[in-house]
């Protein structure tokens, strides 16, 4: 806290939260420790880069006056973080009743014995969101978040699990051609089978037709019946 004659001004120095493109602000208190009217007048020495309101007015005697200080966007950071713009801040005895629209700047000329405290302030900047020292997520009572080795294990863990869950249809379907593979050589062997026992028939037919002048005998009855069984059988195997 700085302290005069008049006044007593806080904080001592005025600190801005600093992010890039983004407006932002700091608060002064000057409180009147006298009993008598006190005129202020706040100055910068970068008035476009700064607004200050009210940047003039009248404390009552021991009353307190806020005022709020706006710094506009800045588009780039200084280097190192240091900014060179200071801020003056003027303060006078006035005359009782004295309203700010009283206020002109013969009020704070120096002379003929007139007391005009001063009081120069630096601005600082401080990072908008600064860095946690504790790491997210390690609170008393919590896990710590995994480091970069668990990361990959996990990474790795997931892409063994797809890679397998990619290879499972592929082996299902290898399975699958074989079992239609197999069935389709059954069922071409068995139609050979049929064609065989077929030209066979017809070979006993003609051999029993020749012997007995057309006739059918008995045997060659329970043939016939024997390969229809077989027939049937095999087509519906297939």
């Amino acid at each position: 806290m700085n302290t005069g004659d008049y006044i007593n001004i806080q904080p001592s120095e005025l600190k801005f939260p600093f992010e890039l493109r983004k407006q932002s602000s700091c608060s002064l208190q000057l409180t009147n420790k006298t009993d008598k009217y006190v005129a202020f007048k706040v100055k910068t020495t970068n008035p476009k880069k700064y607004c200050v309101r009210p940047n003039a007015g009248i404390i009552l005697p021991s009353s307190a006056s806020n005022i709020t200080v706006t710094m506009q966007a800045p588009k780039e950071a200084p280097p190192d973080m240091q900014c060179k713009d200071k801020f003056l801040i003027q303060s006078v005895v006035a005359p009782d009743g004295t309203t700010s629209k009283d206020i002109s700047a013969e009020l704070f000329n120096k002379g003929d014995g007139k007391v005009v405290d001063e009081f120069k302030m630096r601005v600082v900047y401080i990072f908008a969101n600064p860095p946690s020292p504790v790491p997210e997520g390690s609170e008393e009572g919590s896990p710590p978040r995994t480091t970069g080795v668990d990361d990959g294990n996990q990474n790795f863990a997931l892409f063994d699990a797809v890679s397998r869950s990619l290879e499972e249809p592929k082996e299902k379907s290898s399975q699958a051609w074989s079992n239609v593979s197999k069935l389709t050589e059954e069922k071409d062997a068995a139609l050979l089978k049929n064609h065989k026992l077929r030209q066979e028939l017809e070979l006993l037919r003609k051999e029993a037709s020749g012997r007995q002048g057309g006739g059918f005998s008995v045997l060659f009855v329970v043939l016939v019946g024997l390969i229809g069984v077989l027939i049937g059988y095999l087509v519906k195997k297939t």
